[in-house]
């Protein structure tokens, strides 16, 4: 009798491990996460709340008259005159090789970010696994407040760096991006200087903070990198350290819309000792938002 009563509890017992497993293996692959239900509400709200009044202009040559003229050409080349002005700018990364740091594992991610212009603000959104378990990251720039979190198994915070650093970064990731969306390039926050007829320095200033970096242009007047050092990246211990950093960008193709965008993109630690590139990427899918 009490042989069966132990045999019953183990079949109990084995069931419940059984049932456990199924319910962590739904909650891993349904759609649904707090991450990205996060994501999709501050966009949502971003959309009213960022909403640059464009009056349904279209670019025009004047509009960029008084920039540097490598950023004329590059606007004139990439066929954004004639186009409408947009209110925010939509990216899509498939597939990418990303690493956050020397000594990680490289993960295979997917990557969707929005970049608002009436103020810099800019969303981004990481999906990938790791073994098999969600990992989910959420990059975040908004009213001079930077962050970077990661999230694993749907609920479990790997980290979440804040701080004056982050938020640094941030700015300047938002001007590296800059000349993707150009009605970014006629707002007051954001100037130039001519350095050469291939090479223009940008700076942001927002909520007190400010970061600047050099655009360079090849001779088709397409921006090929940007580089900065207004970029923080944590230590092992957690201390921050500015590194130069590059964006670079190639590739360039004609999409439906008639702009030329770059396909190819990479972020690049360039450490004394080499560089590190720990974002490596084709873009997918370029989009805009435009004033309703």
């Amino acid at each position: 009798m009490e042989w069966k009563l132990r045999k019953r509890k183990m079949f109990i017992l084995i069931g419940g491990l059984f049932v456990l497993i199924g319910i962590i293996l739904i909650w891993f692959y349904v759609p649904y996460s707090p991450v990205k239900r996060d994501f999709q509400n501050d966009i949502d709200a971003l959309m009213s709340e960022n909403q640059l009044r464009t009056n349904n202009e279209v670019f025009t040559k004047e509009d960029f008259s008084s920039l540097p003229v490598a950023i004329q050409k590059y606007i004139q080349n990439c066929g954004y005159i004639g186009t409408p002005k947009m209110s925010y700018l939509r990216m899509e990364y498939n597939n990418v090789d990303f690493s956050q740091g020397k000594n990680h594992p490289t993960l295979k991610i997917d990557y969707m970010q929005y970049n608002f212009i009436n103020e810099p603000c800019r969303m981004a959104l990481i999906d990938s696994s790791m073994f098999g378990i969600p990992f989910e990251g959420y990059d975040y720039y908004q009213n001079g407040t930077g962050g970077m979190k990661g999230v694993i198994a749907k609920a479990i915070t790997l980290f979440d760096q804040t701080g004056v650093d982050i938020d640094k970064a941030c700015l300047a990731t938002f001007l590296a991006e800059s000349l993707f969306a150009p009605t970014i390039l006629l707002q007051d926050y954001i100037t130039f200087e001519e350095i050469s007829d291939f090479e223009v320095q940008a700076t942001i200033s927002y909520k007190e903070q400010k970061a600047s970096g050099i655009f360079t242009f090849n001779e088709q007047y397409e921006m090929i990198s940007f580089t900065t050092n207004d970029r923080a990246v944590a230590g092992t211990d957690g201390s921050m350290e500015y590194i130069p950093w590059s964006a670079l960008c190639g590739d360039y193709q004609i999409s439906v819309n008639g702009i030329k965008y770059p396909s190819k993109f990479q972020a690049v630690w360039n450490y004394p000792d080499g560089d590190f590139i720990y974002f490596d990427g084709i873009i997918s899918k370029v989009s805009y938002g435009y004033e309703e």
